[in-house]
């Protein structure tokens, strides 16, 4: 489990397919002291397990899975990475509840500076549009983030100087891929509403209250 609270933008120091797999090494000289082999690292909002550790360095291999759901298979050399470890039992919660479970890619549409932040547009495929409600969190290249704007296939979220200079946005452009995980509190009770739907047609408060919320 994560909170979305980048600790360090690593660099990726190689990164090479074998057999449709994915070895990723990255340089992470502040985390990579706090690590041990089998540790869970957060590696822009993708959840992997670091295979070696060095003082310096750690490396990751990446599945075929992965790489389908994610961008990690686009990273090459030098390109920064947002990093997050494992959170601890006896840690803040900051940020939000992420699992480091991509749910699919979305494409930047628009970055805009302005007064104090940046404003930032994504797209991603409309059939999750049920899972991107106003003033929700959601997960963008493992940053938690608020969603300021919504619409079919689209959403926007503002980005505070301090998230902007800590992560590895300053390298997005239009165009670019990024991770999306939506708020895991919206999918399980989109999950559990599910049934309901499918029975009824329509979901309404009488629909809640029969299923004991």
């Amino acid at each position: 489990m994560f909170t979305g609270l980048i600790e360090e933008v690593g660099k990726v120091e190689s990164a090479n397919m074998q057999s449709g797999n994915l070895t990723l090494e990255v340089m992470a000289p502040m985390l990579s002291s706090y690590m041990k082999i089998g540790d869970s690292v957060n590696i822009n909002g993708t959840c992997q397990t670091a295979v070696t550790v060095s003082s310096e360095r750690f490396t990751v291999n990446t599945i075929a899975e992965s790489l389908q759901k994610t961008n990690l298979g686009d990273l090459k050399n030098g390109d920064p990475v947002n990093l997050e470890l494992a959170l601890r039992p006896d840690s803040r919660m900051g940020g939000h509840m992420v699992s480091g479970h991509i749910d699919c890619l979305g494409q930047v549409k628009t970055i805009r500076k302005i007064e104090g932040s940046w404003e930032l547009e994504t797209t991603y495929p409309v059939e999750f549009d049920n899972l991107v409600v106003p003033r929700g969190s959601i997960a963008i290249s493992g940053v938690s983030l608020t969603v300021t704007q919504t619409g079919s296939g689209l959403f926007g979220v503002s980005i505070i100087p301090h998230t902007w200079e800590m992560t590895n946005f300053p390298s997005l452009k239009p165009g670019d891929s990024v991770n999306l995980e939506f708020d895991m509190i919206g999918k399980y009770v989109q999950q559990m509403i599910n049934p309901y739907k499918a029975r009824q047609g329509n979901v309404d408060l009488e629909t809640f209250r029969r299923a004991g919320f």
